[in-house]
């Protein structure tokens, strides 16, 4: 039976005689507690058996009018959950008692007695509606758990049938998985062969772009050389140097893979030099978001490895860096003496002196987990595609076959540190090479060279004088605009890849300064990739490139014809048509 809601939070007043029934209800509203009279008592038997009403307030003469055995009937028909309250209010004298007298026992009931002072009544008025409403509660509660022994009843008659249908499921993809164990073998393997060939290539194109400025001195100065020998005997020696730089530039696409038994060259090495001559290499690897610091052991000892493998390392460990910190930060290196083997590395090391070379980064860090398997081959946490798992395993095998080892240091969200530990010798330490000088000629069309590879710009000015050019020669973009903007150039040479500002931002901002200047680009075959369209082929001059192919696009961006003289009035009647 459906009930108001309203009338489940009020009190029933049963008092048929007199004004008790108005005097109650407006004591009862007074204090807040919503009450309603019941003259008959019809709605309280109602209340009764229906679970209704927040309890009754009922006078003695109203049970005799009721009936007594009516009131107890209906109780005994109320709600499992419901035990309705009583407040009955008697008068002292024989008659009434014997009416009310075992109604405590029988009912729910409190015995007030008349005249009754008004606190009492507001008490027990409200204890009554404080217990009806905890009765609800409680019926709530049980119907709930009710509710809930259903579901699990139901539950429980489905687990067989799930349980059969689960081990069905399971069984089909076992099936499915013993059916491609062969399948995945096979997969593995050329997942394997395809990293290794991902590390070769990843390996080239971090060196291809300084091994070609290398070669491009190297071949130009070759060629300078060629010009001016009349010797038979020299110029033939110099020729088979010549064609053996350039069977070098075709390795730049040969690298061996990466093995512990490749043939190492180890030589007495300066590291902090090692560190110095590859700060242009690396803070181009690094780009301008990330800043490079060093803190080099004013007196360094010697150490005994293969300088090559050695930059390899750096340059890898550098572009790791780099990697882990996205958006920019700060990248350290720092050498040491280390007298004595510290006690976390005897393990690793003989009892003996060695040089720690140790590359710092502010990225994310790594977790243990992953530092303790960083040196594992093929183990990568970079997403697929960027990044082999070979670099650290590289370095790890080079380490201890130069006689030391490698250490990985590093705190999730504070970056991480990568120490190479190489024996120290007391040989002295190779330098490095020198410079190529550059050589004079006489003045022709003015050009400017901007290549920030000290070799490299020196021996394509000198290549540039000896083709009859003046020329002019700068490291960085921003000197070549000062200049741009202050003098004038028949052309502008420029590297690609430069620190600052690149080739190609250069070359907007001399077309904007200058459009009548024609350019040329000098690049590796490396460089080019991320320009797309901003560079046209017709523009580029490949490295290393012989002097006589830069004559050719010299000639072809200034209009000159095959013979190679400089018109310069002719040039600039062009130029200005």
């Amino acid at each position: 039976m459906s009930r108001d809601r309203t009338s489940d939070d009020a009190m029933l007043i049963v008092a048929p005689e007199g004004r008790d029934a108005s005097v109650l209800l407006s004591l009862l509203r007074d204090v807040g507690i919503a009450a309603q009279i019941d003259e008959t008592g019809d709605a309280l038997l109602r209340a009764i058996e229906t679970g209704g009403h927040a309890g009754a307030i009922i006078t003695d003469e109203a049970i005799t009018r009721v009936g007594l055995a009516e009131l107890r009937a209906a109780v005994d028909r109320q709600p499992p959950w419901s035990d309705f309250p009583f407040i009955i209010l008697v008068r002292r004298n024989q008659r009434e008692a014997r009416t009310t007298a075992g109604l405590e026992q029988s009912l729910n009931a409190t015995l007030l007695e008349r005249p009754l002072h008004p606190a009492s009544l507001v008490s027990s008025a409200r204890s009554a509606v404080r217990g009806r409403l905890r009765q609800r509660l409680a019926a709530r509660h049980l119907e709930d758990l009710e509710a809930a022994r259903g579901e699990l009843r139901q539950l429980a008659a489905s687990l067989e049938t799930k349980v059969r249908e689960r081990t069905r499921d399971l069984a089909a993809a076992n099936d499915r998985l013993t059916a491609e164990i062969a399948e995945r073998e096979k997969a593995e393997a050329r997942l394997i062969q395809a990293q290794k060939m991902e590390a070769v290539g990843q390996l080239t194109g971090g060196i291809a772009h300084d091994f070609n400025n290398l070669l491009t001195a190297v071949i130009g100065s070759i060629d300078l050389l060629m010009r001016r020998l009349v010797g038979e005997r020299e110029r033939k020696l110099a020729g088979n140097a010549l064609l053996a730089a350039e069977r070098g530039a075709k390795l730049t696409t040969q690298l061996l893979a990466f093995s512990r038994r490749q043939r190492l060259s180890p030589a007495p090495i300066d590291a902090n030099d090692v560190v110095s001559h590859m700060s242009d290499l690396l803070a181009r690897s690094l780009g301008p978001r990330i800043r490079l610091e060093t803190q080099l052991e004013p007196n360094l000892w010697s150490a005994l490895a293969d300088r090559t493998q050695l930059e390899m390392m750096i340059l890898n460990l550098a572009i790791n860096g780099r990697d882990a910190m996205p958006s920019g930060g700060k990248l350290k290196i720092t050498t040491t003496n280390l007298s004595e083997v510290p006690l976390d590395l005897r393990s690793d090391l003989h009892e003996g002196e060695y040089v720690s070379i140790a590359v710092s980064d502010s990225g994310k860090g790594m977790a243990p987990s992953v530092v303790a398997r960083a040196f594992e081959p093929f183990f990568t946490t970079k997403e697929p595609g960027k990044g082999t798992g070979l670099g650290l395993s590289q370095l790890y095998g080079f380490a201890r076959q130069s006689g030391g080892t490698a250490r990985i240091e590093s705190c999730e969200g504070e970056g991480t540190t990568v120490t190479l530990y190489l024996p120290r010798t007391l040989q002295a330490a190779e330098g490095a090479a020198a410079s190529i000088p550059k050589s004079s000629g006489h003045a022709g069309a003015r050009i400017l060279v901007v290549d920030d590879d000290d070799d490299v710009r020196t021996a394509a000015a000198a290549i540039i004088e000896e083709l009859g050019y003046s020329v002019v020669a700068v490291d960085h973009a921003p000197e070549a605009l000062d200049l741009i903007r202050e003098q004038r150039f028949d052309l502008v040479i420029t590297d690609v890849m430069m620190p600052m500002m690149n080739g190609v931002e250069l070359a907007r901002e001399v077309k904007r300064l200058r459009p009548e200047v024609p350019l040329l680009f000098a690049t590796g075959y490396a460089d080019v990739e991320e320009f797309g369209d901003d560079l046209d082929p017709s523009m580029l001059v490949r490295k290393p490139f012989r002097m006589t192919e830069l004559a050719s696009h010299i000639a072809n961006a200034l209009g000159i014809g095959r013979e190679g003289a400089v018109d310069l009035d002719k040039v600039r009647r062009k130029r200005d048509a």
